[in-house]
């Protein structure tokens, strides 16, 4: 059956919309001149001029640090909390509450760990902010491998306990080799999502440190210039590839999982 033409522009209208200012911010960060809104002509100088700013550079490394780190932790820790609402307890509220760090206002939630962390008296620096992220991060985690563990075959894990494998080793031989694609899925989404997070962050780094978003945010307060197009332009290649990344090793984990 031939589909009429016309229906498919408010398909492609969705993804103008959706990138077309994705487009000009990228078009804009190879823009010769010193606008951010005129395009004068072709030029990479503001990705050299980036290349020389030390501030720009320390913000960058502080965020890879968060985000490696936080990933990691959220990844550890969702999975676990994952696998503790699937298997072992069946309530619709442990559910809710696992997952509403990642519907909580960023705003609350900043405030609340910058209370807590005041509280303990805990010295606000990078690993303040690796702990926070990671906080809402495993709330995306644990649903994305809550997800995978719905459809995953209960059936061969009851057949490795009645083969005398212990509650460890099925689960490193079994049950985990089967959520290994929402394990990755969900790693790469807590890494993009601490990449460019700004409010928390704002809130609980403390004054002697600054990731590339407060980089950012103090330098666009004195107007928009083609080298923070540039900026955002390296960061959008950077989730660009990290998405891309996930969608290879989440097939190849799939394929190794029907294996």
């Amino acid at each position: 059956m031939r589909r009429p033409k016309l229906l498919y522009v408010p398909f492609w209208l969705s993804y103008v919309f959706l990138y077309l200012p994705i487009a000009v911010l990228v078009i804009m960060s190879f823009n010769s001149g010193e606008s951010a809104y005129t395009f004068d002509g072709f030029s990479l100088k503001w990705y050299g001029v980036l290349a020389e700013d030390e501030r720009i550079l320390d913000g960058l490394v502080n965020t890879l640090i968060v985000a490696t780190g936080s990933t990691v932790i959220a990844t550890v820790l969702g999975t676990m909390m994952a696998v503790g609402l699937a298997r072992f307890t069946k309530s619709k509220i442990m559910d809710a509450l696992a997952l509403m760090p990642a519907v909580l206002p960023d705003l609350v939630l900043a405030i609340g760990l910058l209370v807590f962390y005041g509280t303990i008296q805990l010295t606000l620096g990078l690993y303040s902010v690796v702990l926070a992220h990671a906080l809402f991060s495993m709330a995306f985690v644990a649903a994305v491998v809550r997800t995978r563990l719905t459809g995953a075959d209960t059936s061969l894990e009851e057949a490795s306990r009645d083969l005398g494998a212990g509650p460890v080793v099925t689960f490193m031989k079994v049950t985990l080799p089967q959520l290994t694609p929402g394990i990755v899925a969900g790693a790469l989404l807590a890494f993009t999502l601490s990449l460019d997070e700004f409010v928390i962050a704002y809130f609980t780094i403390g004054n002697n440190e600054q990731t590339l978003p407060i980089v950012i945010y103090s330098m666009i307060r004195f107007g928009v210039t083609p080298k923070i197009n540039a900026l955002a332009a390296i960061l959008l290649l950077v989730s660009f590839t990290a998405v891309i990344a996930g969608q290879r090793l989440t097939k190849i984990g799939e394929s190794r999982a029907q294996d």
